[in-house]
């Protein structure tokens, strides 16, 4: 250790003075460049994840937009799309000629001076009829296919990211209810125990105790493998290693303050759902390709000029127009015909879609709905009920009034209650982030 100090070890400045002032000159100079370096080289580094990383959706969701590589996949088709545009519409290439005429057979030469003439000539080709507007046209649409399929792998990540933080949730919620259990059937073993040694109660009721604590662990290892096979799927979507250590969940993810009606929903998939988007831009470039398949038809001409030269000088000056003659009309009919057919097939799967995810929405908010009622009813009633039924069971087999069995009923009956109520919390969550993946934005 070079020194000791109470002042945090970073300093602008400090570290550089307090390790090269011993030094000569030249040597103080080459150390701290090294040090330098070295220190900003590991400022540079990403910072260490935070250990409550997991505990929250928030920093999960986050890392994803920074460092998943199928979104930078999609952005960089995306980057790659847009440089179509100006490729499309820019004119042909020109073309420059060079022909050499009046070669000597006796002595051949290919220098200007030696042959009879040499002519230079230079053409450039220009489409009419905004053809080069409509090709540019074609890829501005195809272009914003690859802007909504990068809106549709975002959503699509985000949406996985969500349902395994949700699960990851559910495990470790599930985890703690049936510890808990557990610990009450503890009580219960402690209690049938007592009343066997006085000879109030059979053995059996002993064994069934020791029976339902095994049956709770053995539940307890299976969510064990649950929670680590949901963690390593979702540091598998964020690119982290898969045995990544993840926080303890600090609890469920909060749930939209009011849910749309269901025909807002429906109307938000038209204008926000990013596979519409992608159907509508393939429309837009069907279009496109329609009307340029119609103007196929108009010709287009191509003006040059040239110069001849004989000897040293330049004795002639030409100019030239050419122009291509549409006469196979049987190709151009064809591609008239199949960009029909091909804007066609781009409205039908729109309608198709549309009628699909208009579906899907109905579905996930009427399974959202009774969630909502099934979560109140057991929280409110069902459960209040099982409980009051397992201290009144308690209370009777103390007494001798009912076997244990009624009372391990009573016990399961309220674990499988508190559990269910897991299961509408994790399901809820399910079709909040089905809804969000459809219309394409949170609710």
């Amino acid at each position: 250790m070079l020194w000791q100090s109470k002042e945090p070890f970073w300093r602008e400045g400090e570290i550089m003075k307090r390790i090269v002032q011993p030094l000569p000159g030249s040597q103080r100079v080459l150390l701290a460049a090294v040090t330098l370096g070295l220190v900003l080289s590991g400022s540079v580094q990403a910072a260490p994840e935070s250990a409550e990383f997991g505990a929250t959706l928030p920093p999960l969701l986050d890392l994803l937009e920074r460092q998943s590589p199928e979104l930078r996949a999609a952005g960089y088709e995306r980057q790659a799309a847009w440089e179509r545009p100006d490729v499309a519409g820019s004119l042909p290439d020109p073309m420059l000629t060079f022909e050499e005429m009046g070669i000597a057979r006796d002595d051949p030469s290919l220098s200007p001076s030696g042959v009879g003439s040499t002519r230079y000539a230079f053409r450039q080709t220009f489409p009419l009829g905004g053809k080069r507007g409509l090709a540019r046209e074609i890829a501005e649409a195809g272009a914003e296919q690859a802007v909504a399929r990068e809106r549709l792998s975002r959503v699509e990540l985000r949406s996985l990211v969500k349902l395994a933080f949700n699960e990851y949730q559910y495990a470790h919620a599930a985890t703690q209810v049936t510890e808990e259990l557990r610990s009450l059937v503890d009580e219960l073993e402690s209690i049938a125990e007592a009343r066997y040694r006085v000879g109030l109660a059979p053995q059996q009721d002993v064994i069934k105790a020791q029976t339902e604590h095994s049956s709770l662990q053995s539940e307890l290892l299976t969510l064990e493998r649950d929670r680590r096979g949901t963690a390593a799927r979702l540091n598998g979507i964020l690119a982290r290693p898969a045995n990544a250590p993840l926080a303890t969940p600090a609890g469920w993810s909060a749930l939209p303050a009011a849910v749309p009606t269901l025909a807002e929903l429906q109307a938000r998939i038209l204008g926000g759902n990013p596979q519409v988007a992608e159907l509508n831009a393939r429309i837009q470039e069907a279009r496109r390709a329609e009307e340029l398949a119609n103007r196929n038809w108009i010709p287009d001409i191509t003006v040059g000029t040239a110069v001849v030269q004989m000897g040293n000088r330049a004795e002639e000056f030409e100019l030239m127009l050419e122009m291509n003659v549409p006469l196979w009309g049987r190709r151009r009919s064809a591609e008239q015909r199949e960009a029909v057919s091909m804007r066609y097939a781009a409205e039908a799967r729109r309608e198709a879609v549309n009628s699909r995810l208009a579906g899907s929405v109905g579905e996930a908010w009427s399974a959202l709905e009774t969630a909502f009622r099934q979560h109140a009813l057991t929280e409110r009633t069902l459960l209040p009920q099982a409980e009051l039924t397992y201290q009144s069971a308690l209370a009777s087999y103390q007494t001798g009034n009912v076997d244990f069995a009624t009372l391990l009923d009573a016990q399961r009956q309220i674990r499988q209650l508190r559990l269910s109520l897991l299961s509408y919390e994790l399901e809820q969550r399910v079709r909040v982030v089905e809804l969000e993946r459809l219309v394409g934005a949170e609710l």
